[in-house]
């Protein structure tokens, strides 16, 4: 009885995914994915493709700040933070009124580790491990609900030169 109550509320589940992408244009199309824009990031896996609008943070300045003060981000956007090389990156959640998804992403645009659900205001470090050139922060609770996975791949003009797993 109780397989059969998870199995329904898994089909739900994609029901509201599938809601979820095309209310909100989460859903990339074909010409939207072979596009790279600097502005737009495009995630495929196992779970399919979203496509999120992004600002881009790349110098220490924009790093340090990132999306503290925010009372809310739009379902389809979040903030990419681009290193110059592959190295350890950390995070907390000072300043930042909102909860946040972190995803966690290699030189070759693999997701290699997601931390779900930052929690508002709190200064422990969140660490993503080794060998980063990239995170994407997407609302908290996102990741989950469409199923984003690692060894997502993430698609970027910062990952053409470095031998991406889903080139431009």
């Amino acid at each position: 009885m109780g397989n059969r109550h998870h199995k329904r509320g898994r089909a739900g589940t994609k029901l509201s995914l599938a809601a979820l992408f095309v209310c909100c244009g989460l859903l990339a199309s074909p010409a939207a994915a072979a596009d790279c824009s600097e502005n737009a990031v495009t995630l495929r896996g196992d779970w399919g493709q979203a496509r999120f609008s992004v600002e881009i943070a790349d110098d220490a300045a924009e790093r340090g700040r990132g999306l503290m003060f925010r009372e809310s981000m739009p379902a389809s956007t979040g903030m990419l933070f681009i290193y110059d090389k592959p190295q350890r990156a950390s995070f907390w959640m000072r300043n930042t009124l909102i909860p946040l998804d972190m995803l966690f992403i290699d030189s070759h645009g693999v997701v290699k580790h997601i931390h779900h659900n930052a929690i508002p205001h709190d200064e422990t470090p969140i660490s993503g491990g080794d060998n980063l050139l990239s995170v994407l922060e997407i609302n908290g609770g996102l990741a989950k609900r469409m199923g984003i996975t690692v060894g997502s791949e993430l698609r970027h003009r910062a990952f053409a030169d470095l031998n991406p797993a889903w080139p431009c």
